[in-house]
Order: structure tokens, then sequence, then C-alpha cells
């Protein structure tokens, strides 16, 4: 395998990986909103803003996820022949 073959399946494996990444993150903010709508709506603010709080966290780390994937896209995307 050629150095280049290399550097592209490294750079297609760190693309899925980020994207996948950024899919679990989503998923876990959504379960934590769910959450949080639940606590408020049955008056729990307390806990509803503890979910809350945790699904923005989620939020960001998606959000990173997806711009470090940006980033290598970017990063690799001029150097294709």
């Amino acid at each position: 395998m050629t150095q280049a073959s290399m550097n592209d399946q490294e750079t297609k494996r760190a693309l899925q990986q980020h994207h996948e990444k950024a899919a679990q993150h989503h998923e876990q903010a959504s379960m934590h909103h769910k959450e949080a709508a639940k606590h408020h709506g049955s008056g729990d603010h307390k806990t509803g803003a503890h979910h809350a709080h945790i699904a923005q966290g989620h939020l960001v780390q998606a959000k990173e996820h997806g711009m470090e994937a940006s980033k290598k896209y970017a990063e690799t995307h001029g150097q294709e022949k």
C-alpha cells in the first residue's frame, strides 16, 4: 500500500469516527432533552435544568466533532489529484 493510499484510509477513518461521535452526542443530547421536558412537566425544575445542562454539553461535543470532520476534509480535499 502506498503512503498516499494509507493517508487516504486514515482520513476516511478519521472522518467516519468524527461523524459517528457527533451522531452519538446528538442522540445523548436528545435523550437528556426528553428527560428535561419530562421533569419540567412534572414540576421538578431542578432535575429538568440538570438534564438540560447535560444536553447542552452533548450538543457542544457534537458540534466540535462535526467541526473536526470538516477541518480534516478541508485539510485533505485540496490534495486530491
